[in-house]
């Protein structure tokens, strides 16, 4: 496989959405780790259809707010996937199609074209502008309080 280029900065990465509007963000080993097209389940371990990603597309209800801070928090909710999947696991860019959904109702899907990987830098400042919004956000796994 081909070595993908990296993305760099935040609005490199919104640059690419806007050329990509279907593309997806996936946090894997990468594409070679990949090449099966098939995620498993973290907590039965059964094979998913498909690999788990998640879309960097714009929902209608977003209006006119500004894509970057979209691909910022779409970015920092599974920021802890680096930490929490093992070493080597970095985010990296697909065009896909989806194929079903998984158990998070995540879409799963087949990966058409890599794209590129996602530098540490991009996840640092989509940090800082999800932080510049609401300091009290969090990534998606957040730390039970009781």
């Amino acid at each position: 496989m081909a070595q993908m280029p990296t993305v760099r900065t935040l609005d490199e990465l919104t640059d690419l959405a806007r050329a990509h509007p279907g593309m997806f963000v996936r946090w894997s080993r990468g594409p070679a780790a990949d090449a099966a097209g098939k995620s498993s389940d973290d907590l039965t371990g059964e094979p998913l259809p498909g690999l788990s990603a998640n879309p960097l597309a714009v929902e209608p209800w977003w209006g006119d707010r500004p894509l970057r801070l979209w691909i910022a928090r779409r970015l920092f909710d599974y920021s802890h996937l680096t930490h929490e999947k093992g070493p080597g696991v970095r985010p990296w860019l697909l065009d896909g199609r989806e194929l079903a959904r998984g158990p998070d109702n995540e879409p799963l899907i087949r990966c058409d074209r890599p794209l590129a990987w996602v530098d540490d830098r991009v996840i640092s400042e989509a940090v800082r502008t999800v932080d510049e919004q609401n300091a009290c956000w969090g990534p998606l796994r957040r730390p039970a309080t009781g």
